[in-house]
């Protein structure tokens, strides 16, 4: 019955907050994660904020995607073609394509998989 939990907290990670400024700025904070001394509450932590920026990752690769199809698109009159989007994303023409297909996918609502 522990796997349930488990896979259940997987789907659930951590939400992820900003930190203070002045902790952000210190190399050997992060997320407070260098104050846990026990090591089982210390992997646990540091599992689900793995898991947070993932899940984080992979909405913000979702919102370029979207983005870079609405810059695309051709009823726009300020369109701008996928070398243009490459440029401002810092990514490959070829791969800004990708990108301008998966958000025209993801607007549609097709959920495709990303690029």
């Amino acid at each position: 019955m522990a796997e349930p939990e488990r896979t259940e907290r997987r789907l659930r990670p951590a939400p992820l907050l900003f930190e203070p400024s002045e902790a952000a700025t210190d190399p050997e904070h992060f997320f407070d994660l260098e104050s846990i001394e026990d090591p089982r509450e210390l992997l646990a932590r540091a599992t689900e904020l793995t898991l947070a920026f993932r899940a984080a990752q992979e909405r913000a690769v979702e919102f370029q995607a979207m983005a870079a199809a609405q810059l695309a698109d051709p009823r726009r009159f300020d369109r701008l073609a996928p070398a243009a989007i490459a440029e401002r994303a810092e990514w490959t023409e070829d791969y800004a394509r990708k990108m301008i297909e998966f958000g025209e996918s993801l607007q549609r609502g097709a959920g495709a998989e990303g690029p």
